[in-house]
């Protein structure tokens, strides 16, 4: 018999089709999908009720309907791509420069959610192919909302990955600014003055939060420390990645060095910014890579990493450096050390050490905190230690002085892990038109 006479066989094409959805079923978790499997029997071998109601059925010489043709391929395309959507793959696109010069502003990707296992949707009513905004409006429903579950994926995050992820920040969010981190914005110009401004707020949940894409520096248990733009884990430097770059004063002998050269080493003439007082660019972003080429110019003069020791540089401050308080001397470049959160850990809690995990107790973990005449207390009860209920990360952008990032914001929750990007579909440069905006090279790029 061969695999075509196979596949006609409704007895063999039902066993293939019900095999792969009890599969499906065992890595869903939820046994009470099993149920499914009358409808998949029904449409195979009984045909019984006609599941597929909108689908017309012609006879032989009927005219078909271009509409209902229409509506059916609509309906097998959307329950198709959300099934993909949810299980697989999803697209991404890079919004900023803070992954500069790995990944590009204008990149489309797309995320693998079988990395580190897909997240069930927490709130299933949504517009398909949308995430939380649809002309301007909330595309989503919280009418239905479900706790946090994660399948079982291939593996989990690990130092050095790249992380797609919901901003930690991001669970509210000011209408008429809503890139903004509300939570900065607050604490730099006043609560008030914020929601007058830019407000009203709006509250999203957990898993309709703006996406991020960073790499991940530190992850559960590690120590992590930065001392002059150096990243150290548990006393030990980083690897330094081929994409991560730092910013550097140039100074030359008094003439821009030729934007050719700099467009040749990898640069954006378009956002440099030549200062002729210096004479030189106070701010050039270069990877080793690049210092090396930069360096090697004839009108150079000399090279210097911009490092920011406390106070913190402007327009950063106590209030946006993390974790906001004056009790610690932190900034962008000289950070830490910082220990990352580990599930089912526990730590003694302080006056001075809570401000690290006020947010992971009550935001992320669903606890009401409260501090009275200098103690501490968790859901009414005196507490002065806290046990982690699931794991956290720390994640940096590879463009290290143009990047909001966990030095802004703190640790990243395990539950808001999306996934990892796997491969570039499409770059488009913003800074160009087409056809030069067309990054070519870039097609089909695995990450």
């Amino acid at each position: 018999m061969s695999l075509k006479d196979l596949y006609h066989n409704k007895w063999a094409r039902f066993g293939f089709w019900a095999v792969l959805y009890i599969l499906w079923v065992i890595w869903l978790g939820n046994y009470w999908w099993l149920f499914g499997l009358v409808p998949i029997f029904d449409g195979h071998i009984t045909k019984k009720v006609k599941w597929l109601f909108w689908k017309k059925e012609y006879k032989e010489g009927e005219k078909r309907n271009a509409l209902l043709d229409w509506v059916d391929a609509i309906i097998f395309a959307v329950v198709v791509v959300t099934f993909i959507n949810t299980f697989f793959f999803q697209a991404f696109k890079i919004p900023s420069s803070s992954m500069e010069s790995s990944l590009y502003t204008g990149d489309h990707l797309f995320v693998s959610k079988l990395s580190y296992g897909p997240r069930l949707p927490q709130t299933p009513l949504t517009i398909p192919f949308t995430h939380n905004v649809i002309a301007g409006k909330e595309s989503y429903s919280t009418l239905i909302q479900s706790d946090y579950k994660r399948l079982k994926g291939f593996g989990s995050v690990q130092t050095g990955d790249y992380v797609v992820f919901g901003f930690p920040h991001g669970d509210t969010v000011l209408v008429k600014a809503p890139a903004d981190d509300y939570y900065m914005v607050s604490r730099t110009v006043g609560r008030d003055y914020a929601v007058r401004h830019y407000g009203p707020v709006k509250v999203r949940p957990s898993d309709k939060k703006d996406h991020y894409v960073k790499r991940c520096v530190a992850v559960a248990g590690d120590t992590l420390q930065i001392i002059d733009g150096q990243v150290y884990i548990d006393s030990v430097p980083q690897e330094v990645w081929p994409g991560v770059q730092n910013s550097y004063t140039v100074i030359t002998s008094g003439q821009r060095i030729n934007p050719v050269n700099l467009e040749k080493v990898g640069l954006n003439v378009k956002e440099l910014w030549y200062d002729q007082t210096l004479p030189g660019y106070p701010a050039m972003p270069l990877t080793a890579e690049m210092l090396d080429d930069i360096k090697s110019f004839t009108n150079v003069v000399s090279v210097e990493q911009n490092i920011d020791v406390y106070p913190p540089d402007y327009p950063d401050s106590d209030l946006t450096i993390f974790p906001f308080s004056k009790d610690y001397r932190w900034t962008r470049d000289n950070f830490g050390p910082l220990w990352i959160p580990k599930k089912g850990a526990m730590v003694e809690l302080t006056i001075s050490s809570l401000p690290l995990y006020e947010r992971i107790i009550t935001s992320y973990e669903g606890n009401e905190l409260e501090v009275r005449e200098g103690v501490i207390y968790i859901n009414g009860e005196e507490a002065h230690t806290y046990t982690f209920e699931q794991d956290y990360y720390f994640m940096m952008g590879d463009n290290r002085h143009n990047s909001l990032d966990s030095r802004y914001w703190g640790f990243v929750p395990e539950d808001h892990i999306v996934g990892k990007p796997a491969l570039i579909w499409l770059s488009i440069d913003g800074n160009n038109k087409f056809p030069k905006n067309i990054r070519w090279r870039r097609f089909f790029k695995f990450v």
